[in-house]
């Protein structure tokens, strides 16, 4: 790895809101304080290998067993002067620390600061060849500061910084396939060679970003304006990774082999990692009231985003001659207006208009030669302009309407003459979308009511655009004329013609005093269309909700929720397989609390969770004898099942006025059989021998004892 060490861009506050705290003294008589502090320790128990789930955000170290927990908050307002501070501070014991304080005077002034800390570990063990364990953390340290002043009647000010650091690894890696066009030279694999290979390469994280913002605020009596500074600066320690390839991989069948001519050049060559980029916008935003029931709001922003990292600096070669750096720049400009009326007394209106232009301009380089032939970069310029009118109508006390229209139109600019796209048939300049939604509600009785919507939107767009590979592109208007290897080509989805259709049921149900209930259902289908048949051609969703809560008396309640959804997508590819995805998700949940006796409140929950990812495949009629005998011998991807149980019980005592001990036990089990960590037994093996694995059944339990102190 290239690393380019620099001072960070940010500030230190992890004490400044203890001191700022500890000035303030003890309270007078005119003083109002309040507070809390809570002390515990906890166990858990489980192998690494059956918390990896569990432990991706609890911020404990690998096999943790023991662990101390320390909260508090304090909260002092002095009522002769309006000012109040509070102060708090959560997990001090632990690796997901927060600590805030806000200090403010009623109508005058505010200053807020905080510290977080967050740890999230990969949720897979990863093993080298000599048994060595491999630990992927990443640990985010963020801080901020934002401050806030009344300057008359009219006037305010809000200025704030917030920066995030972020370092650790990420499980990561690269892989290469010869023989390729794109690595000349690299022979394939044979018996006595390897010519393919994937690689751990372990992506190093140490990042900052910071966000500055400033705003100044105008309110009058009709009018209301403010324009605001937004600035965005982020900075990577590391350019790029030089990976180190041994002289031998291991083949399919896990053999280690000598690699090809070539090849150990290829696997060895750099590879950039996120650059060093910064951003502002500058936006004016407001509202005005022409009357009491219409009024207008408006928002316009000019922002630049540039990237301008040396390439020498992050460790890369093989730039255009004269070219040090990309020169990224893309400046965006952005206008919307909105007007809300109440024409009637029983008629609502609203309307938006939304514009925003992108313009590309980063510098033009043959950055790909390939033989004979070169390309430039493409510029990706955009202009996105949408439309909605929505009007709504109340019948009567029971009845009410809604319908709603919508319009988008996206244009992606002139494609860059000099510049090639790889992996699709065709592009699209423009595409246009138009929708309708209507909906009723009604009120059947005081205790049940309801509502039912209905969704549709179509999109079409511009003429297809063929690459012609550095030298522009052909409009398509005959795509029968193109040919086979046109027809049965590979159109993005996100460009296609597309049919979009959606009901949605919501029903409210306060069966009485004491028991409510609250239902929706959703169903809706996407179609696609392109002048291929090959592609996405269909996706689906459906999904069902219950809520219910009963009170069954002053100290008992009781809560429930199931959902159930399912999603769909149909696709195919020309000489290969056509799949149908199906995804299926059920969840359930219990809960309930109470007081069996005086000072003692007891609880819990109980959940199960079910995930099922279903890959149903067959052939189209033009794929080889390979891929037919793969399906006849393994049957196709097996299915992907994800399964979570998980209780959770509390026990609260209360030992006086201030003060109560509280019990927490927690049981969960989880199962997960994810072919991309291994399949029947076996875990994914990188070329070099190291292993990716995760245990397919966890069970861990946990146990927790705090003691809770309040004042005054």
């Amino acid at each position: 790895m290239i690393p380019r060490p620099r001072p960070p861009l940010s500030f230190s506050l992890s004490l400044l809101a203890l001191s700022i705290v500890s000035g303030f003294g003890p309270a007078h008589a005119q003083s109002v304080a309040e507070g809390s502090i809570t002390i515990g320790a906890s166990v858990i128990d489980g192998s690494r290998a059956d918390r990896t789930v569990v432990d991706q955000y609890t911020g404990l170290r690998p096999g943790t067993s023991a662990f101390g927990a320390l909260s508090g908050d304090y909260w002092r307002a002095d009522e002769s002067k309006g000012t109040s501070v509070d102060f708090r501070a959560s997990d001090l014991f632990g690796g997901n620390r927060e600590l805030g304080l806000r200090w403010k005077k009623q109508g005058d002034w505010k200053v807020s600061a905080e510290y977080r800390e967050q740890v999230r570990r990969e949720s897979a063990l990863a093993t080298t060849a000599s048994g060595q364990e491999l630990d992927f953390k990443l640990k985010r340290t963020g801080l901020g500061l934002e401050l806030s002043k009344v300057l008359g009647e009219h006037w305010q000010v809000d200025a704030s910084v917030q920066s995030e650091k972020k370092e650790g690894s990420r499980l990561w890696g690269i892989g290469m396939n010869c023989p390729s066009p794109n690595a000349p030279g690299c022979r394939g694999t044979t018996g006595t060679e390897v010519g393919w290979a994937v690689l751990l390469l372990p992506e190093p994280v140490h990042a900052t970003h910071t966000q500055l913002q400033a705003r100044v605020s105008y309110a009058a009596d009709r009018l209301s304006v403010s324009g605001g500074y937004y600035g965005s600066i982020y900075r990577n320690d590391y350019g790029s990774l030089a990976p180190t390839v041994p002289a031998a991989l291991r083949n399919a069948l896990g053999n280690p082999l000598p690699l090809s001519a070539g090849f150990a050049g290829v696997l060895g060559q750099p590879v950039a990692l996120s650059p060093d980029n910064q951003a502002w916008q500058l936006d004016l935003t407001g509202s005005y009231r022409f009357t009491d029931t219409t009024r207008m709001n408006f928002k316009l922003a000019r922002s630049q985003a540039t990237q301008h990292q040396s390439f020498a600096d992050a460790g890369l070669t093989g730039a255009p001659a004269g070219v040090t750096d990309l020169g990224g720049k893309v400046t965006t400009t952005l206008a919307q207006l909105g007007l809300t009326a109440r024409p009637a007394p029983k008629l609502s209106m609203s309307a938006t208009l939304h514009y925003e232009n992108k313009d590309d301009q980063t510098p033009l380089a043959l950055y790909n030669v390939e033989g004979t032939s070169a390309y430039t970069n493409r510029r990706l310029p955009r202009t996105d302009m949408r439309a909605r009118v929505q009007g709504t109508y109340q019948f009567n006390s029971d009845w009410r309407g809604t319908l709603a229209a919508t319009y988008e139109s996206i244009d992606r600019g002139v494609f860059t003459p000099t510049s090639a796209v790889a992996g699709i048939t065709a592009l699209r300049q423009k595409t246009e979308e138009t929708g309708l939604r209507a909906e009723v509600r009604r009120r059947m009785t005081d205790d049940l009511s309801g509502a039912i919507s209905v969704e549709s939107s179509r999109r079409g767009g511009s003429a297809w655009l063929r690459d012609n590979s550095g030298t522009g592109v052909t409009e398509v208007t005959d795509a029968a004329a193109q040919g086979v290897g046109y027809t049965s080509g590979i159109f993005m989805p996100t460009l296609a013609d597309r049919k979009r259709d959606k009901i949605k049921f919501q029903a409210d149900w306060q069966a009485s005093e004491s028991v409510a209930l609250q239902l929706s259902a959703e169903t809706g289908r996407d179609s696609y269309s392109s002048p291929s048949r090959y592609g996405v051609s269909r996706s689906a969703l459906e999904s069902v909700n219950v809520d219910a809560t009963w009170a069954v008396n002053d100290k008992w309640n009781i809560t429930a929720f199931a959902s159930a959804g399912r999603q769909g997508l149909d696709q195919s590819r020309p000489d290969s397989a056509i799949m149908a995805f199906d995804n299926r998700s059920t969840t359930l949940g219990l809960g309930f609390t109470g007081k069996p006796r005086s000072g003692l409140e007891v609880g819990g929950t109980l959940s199960y969770a079910h995930d099922r990812s279903i890959y149903a495949q067959t052939l189209d009629a033009t794929a080889g004898g390979e891929s037919v005998a793969l399906l006849a011998a393994t049957g196709g991807l097996p299915d992907i099942i994800f399964r979570q149980q998980v209780v959770k019980l509390f026990g609260k005592y209360t030992l006086d006025k201030q003060s109560l001990v509280r019990l927490d036990i927690a049981l969960a089990r989880t199962s997960w059989n994810d072919w991309a960590w291994g399949y029947s037994g076996t875990a994914f093996t990188y070329s070099d021998g190291t292993t990716v694995s995760r245990k397919h059944v966890q069970n861990v339990s946990a146990l927790g004892l705090s003691y809770i102190r309040r004042w005054p």
